[in-house]
């Protein structure tokens, strides 16, 4: 069985050990495939593996060999669903194994905007405390969280971890999910509307999927009803966010901070309202990707492909 990885390197930049696929069949692993090399490098392999790469319609019609699709990421709309289940082809893809690594993530941006220690860092490193005549000094508002409301849209997993993580620091928690929740509430966990949710949060953090729904879900309208002066993190996808909106948004004082992780384009392209944006954080996509999560990943690749082949497919999205 002929196994391959279109584009290996973000999951294993050479930390990690591809050597268990290779107990199932002869695996090749490339770190990135251009979209013009796609059709080549499958070849007859019967086992695919990509990430980000684009798997279409033309490609599985190109590549006749193809049984088996694994995703090396929770999101799998690189893949044409449909046509993968026309053919027969599973698609598997690997759910839950980054939500401790997203949860705490989003709390260090949270934690970020609230002391921007990089920023202060930098100065320091510069020469402005050696130079400064008083014994401290602060170049942005210090933040406290204790007793601060953190509005979290989505309360699955991940966001019930960041609750979690910020009810620590004495955080009331307003939660939102298109689900609906039945938990009982308290004084530290309230089950809400959006537009309560949106009233009355200093902080608003951003963990529901990216669905035709939700697809901007914070523009204009929606920063409207926040509270002046309200922060936004997010690390969840990109297009939740009007992305000019919310530069509009941080540029007029409406928002006085926001850290993202996601943005609607990746690599971000240098057009990004967000990029020239006041106190707006960016990271390249990496909540995810500590080594602990990304083995999490591929041992979870692992027993999906195993499964496959046993006859017990798990983790299929093309059902």
């Amino acid at each position: 069985m002929k196994i391959v990885v279109l584009d290996g390197y973000t999951l294993n930049p050479g930390d990690l050990d591809w050597s268990d696929f290779g107990k199932f069949g002869e695996i090749v692993v490339y770190d990135r495939t251009p979209t013009d090399k796609i059709v080549e490098r499958i070849g007859d392999s019967e086992i695919v593996y990509t990430n980000k790469t684009p798997l279409t319609a033309e490609v599985f019609e190109a590549c006749t060999a193809i049984k088996y699709v694994g995703v090396l990421a929770t999101g799998y709309n690189v893949v044409d669903i449909e046509t993968a289940r026309e053919r027969g082809i599973t698609v598997t893809n690997i759910p839950t194994y980054g939500t401790d690594a997203v949860a705490q993530f989003s709390i260090a941006l949270l934690l970020e905007l609230c002391h921007h220690v990089g920023e202060h860092s930098r100065s320091v490193r510069a020469g402005d405390w050696a130079s400064n005549q008083d014994f401290c000094y602060w170049n942005y508002p210090l933040i406290e969280l204790a007793g601060k409301t953190i509005g979290i849209i989505g309360f699955g997993r991940i966001g019930q971890a960041t609750a979690r993580l910020a009810q620590a620091f004495g955080m009331k928690v307003l939660a939102y999910s298109r689900r609906g929740r039945t938990e009982a509430n308290d004084n530290m966990l309230q089950h809400v509307e959006l537009d309560v949710l949106l009233a009355n949060s200093d902080v608003i953090s951003l963990h529901c999927p990216l669905t035709p729904a939700t697809e901007g879900i914070i523009n204009k309208a929606s920063i409207g009803k926040m509270k002046s002066g309200a922060m936004l993190i997010n690390t969840s996808r990109g297009p939740l966010i009007v992305e000019q909106d919310l530069a509009e948004a941080l540029n007029s004082g409406k928002l006085s901070g926001a850290a993202v992780d996601v943005v609607s384009v990746e690599p971000i392209k240098d057009s990004n309202p967000l990029l020239t944006a006041k106190n707006c954080i960016i990271t390249p996509h990496i909540a995810w990707a500590p080594k602990e999560s990304r083995k999490r990943l591929m041992d979870i690749a692992v027993s999906n492909l195993k499964g496959f082949i046993e006859g017990n497919p798990t983790n299929v999205v093309n059902k």
